[in-house]
Order: C-alpha cells, then sequence, then structure tokens
C-alpha cells in the first residue's frame, strides 16, 4: 500500500467518522433536546407553582410574611404579595403548555433576582445556589424559546402556513 492510498484511506475514515457524528447529534437535536426544553419548563413551572399555592393557602401568613420577611422595596405589601402570587400562579401555567414563554419567564427570572440579590443580601437565608440555578434556566427559555413540544412551537407554524 502507498503512502498515496493510505491517505486516502484515512481521509475516508474521517469522512465517516463525521458522517456518524452529524447523524448522531442530529438525532439528539431532533428528539431528546425537545424533551430536555419540556423538562426545563416542567421543572421550572412546578417550583413556582408550589411556591404560589403556598402562597394562596393562607393569605393572612404571605402578606405577613412579605410586611416581615419578604420586604420588597417600591411596592406596598399588599401589591407585592398579589403581584407575587399571581405570578408564581399563571407564570407557571403558561411555561407548563408553552405559551408566551419567554413573555413567562420573565417575571419568574425577575422574582429569582430578587430573592437573591435583594433579599438575599438582607438576609443570608434567601442567599441560595438554587437560585442560580432557576436564573440560569429562565434564561434559558428567554433566548430559546419554549421549542418544539410546545402551544407556542404549535401556533408558530400555523400562523406559517398563512
Amino acid at each position: 500500500m502507498t503512502i498515496a492510498s493510505r491517505s486516502i484511506d484515512q481521509v475516508g475514515a474521517v469522512a465517516r467518522l463525521t458522517d456518524l457524528f452529524q447523524t448522531v447529534t442530529g438525532f439528539f437535536s431532533a428528539n431528546l433536546v425537545p424533551l430536555f426544553d419540556l423538562f426545563i419548563r416542567l421543572w421550572i413551572a412546578k417550583v413556582f407553582f408550589w411556591s404560589g399555592l403556598t402562597k394562596i393557602r393562607d393569605w393572612e401568613n404571605t402578606l405577613f410574611l412579605f410586611e416581615l420577611e419578604y420586604q420588597v422595596p417600591v411596592l406596598p405589601v399588599p401589591v407585592a404579595a398579589f403581584l407575587g402570587t399571581a405570578f408564581e400562579l399563571l407564570c407557571p401555567i403558561l411555561l407548563a403548555v408553552g405559551l408566551a414563554s419567554r413573555l413567562a419567564a420573565l417575571p419568574l427570572l425577575a422574582m429569582a433576582l430578587v430573592i437573591q440579590f435583594v433579599l438575599g443580601a438582607a438576609n443570608p437565608a434567601f442567599d441560595h445556589v438554587q437560585h442560580y440555578y432557576w436564573m440560569i434556566l429562565l434564561v434559558a427559555i428567554v433566548l430559546r424559546g419554549a421549542g418544539p413540544i410546545s402551544l407556542d412551537h404549535l401556533i408558530g407554524k400555523r400562523l406559517a402556513r398563512g
């Protein structure tokens, strides 16, 4: 076997490996990434929805917590409690079904930022690494959208068809 034929064989092997890599990554992109996008939306929706349910179950306690623990600057206590609870109940539903996902993620991202950097700065009990995870996942939703398994995607396809 000559040097030239060995070089051609090596080029062919590299081309086959490249094709295999593209096939595998194409499979992951088509099948697993949409499931991962859905998982992210459902996981972050669960976190905030359960918190909203806790708040709405005992409204007096929620007002008390917003007055003493969750002292949000600028907003009056009843307004902050109402908005926080409403966002924690409505936005997760939108995220779960994938409707207006980017918009729904923004208030939750704002809440996570306030929890970590406003409340966490004032009280170390609110300083948790999980808030950074929430922020990363919410930023991913804002930047990438809901993904193919969503009402956003379905509506976008229908609008594109005209």
